[in-house]
């Protein structure tokens, strides 16, 4: 369930099955929440319900819809959300390993000239979504997407790839699969990551050192952290050189980040730091004011600074040197 019932709720030990048992329903309460089980017996103050893994009493005074779950209102599906992305309402949390199985597919790995990164497929027109760094200065892409065959994984190059935004400030990129494969490819939902707490599990998929399809598993060490100027996830998570761009997961499998850096030195363990899920969906949803030009490198649209008061005019100006 996805909220907190605020109302007594009475788990059964031993249940005397009623003409009605083996009935999915679908169980809406008045706090919001919603419920899909199998009813073992209905009573006049209250309907017991079968969830598969616990066995709950509940109130009917608590129930404000009670209906039968068909084929569409059993199966959750993926929903669009307000833009380009996804979101999928109440996706089951699963372990690590059932979670890897069930998104590994949609997390692609960035090749460039000068390098390579991480990224992962956010809709079935071919969006990619990869850190700005990853393919800046490049034209030249390629999007490897690794496919489950019988026996196996089938690497599967695209190298018709377009550059549709990027905001080098946020260090995030659109990239899309210019190719009519691209429909049937599959991708993730967006989660929320205003949600995270504190020593929540999450986990990355990427290409640390080249090494393709990594996992990497880890706990939120604190959901904001601000570095210059910006806020990100800060997680010990394992990131390292190529899983710039690749997701960060929440245990439902939705992608609560971008990863996008670490802290490294002598000593220094777990620190990762990951652009938060709901940033990306702001450019996301602004994306046309970072539209990619072809004939301007440093496209998305740049602006000139305003005119200097006079007094200032013979300051140096300051440099700053990227990272």
């Amino acid at each position: 369930m996805r909220k907190n019932l605020s109302f007594g709720i009475l788990v059964a030990a031993c249940l005397a099955v009623s003409p009605l048992s083996a009935e999915n329903v679908k169980m809406v309460l008045k706090s919001g929440a919603e419920l899909r089980g199998e009813v073992l017996k209905e009573r006049e103050d209250a309907v017991v319900l079968d969830l598969g893994h616990t066995v709950l009493t509940v109130p009917r005074a608590e129930i404000s819809i009670l209906e039968k779950a068909t084929a569409a209102t059993a199966k959750t599906t993926a929903v669009k959300g307000e833009d380009i992305y996804f979101v999928e309402p109440g996706r089951e949390p699963m372990t690590v390993e059932k979670n890897v199985q069930r998104v590994a597919e949609s997390v692609v790995q960035i090749q460039t000239s000068s390098g390579l990164g991480s990224g992962f497929i956010i809709n079935e027109l071919g969006y990619v979504i990869t850190n700005q760094h990853v393919i800046a200065g490049e034209r030249e892409i390629t999007v490897v997407v690794y496919r489950k065959k019988p026996g196996g994984l089938e690497k599967q190059p695209f190298t018709k790839v377009k550059i549709i935004a990027m905001n080098g400030f946020l260090d995030l990129a659109i990239l899309q699969i210019d190719d009519a494969a691209a429909k049937s490819l599959p991708f993730v939902p967006m989660g929320d990551s205003d949600t995270l707490t504190q020593g929540q599990d999450v986990f990355a998929i990427g290409s640390p050192l080249g090494l393709e399809r990594s996992v990497s598993k880890g706990i939120v060490s604190v959901r904001a952290r601000e570095s210059g100027g910006r806020w990100y996830i800060q997680s010990t998570t394992q990131i390292n050189p190529g899983n710039s761009g690749g997701p960060l997961f929440n245990a439902r499998g939705e992608v609560v980040g971008v990863n996008n850096m670490k802290t490294a030195g002598v000593g220094v363990e777990g620190l990762g730091f990951s652009i938060p899920s709901n940033v990306l969906k702001l450019f996301l949803k602004n994306r046309e004011a970072f539209a990619f030009d072809p004939r301007n490198p440093n496209s998305g649209f740049r602006y000139l600074p305003p005119p200097a008061p006079p007094e200032e005019k013979t300051k140096p100006e300051s440099v700053t040197t990227g990272g």
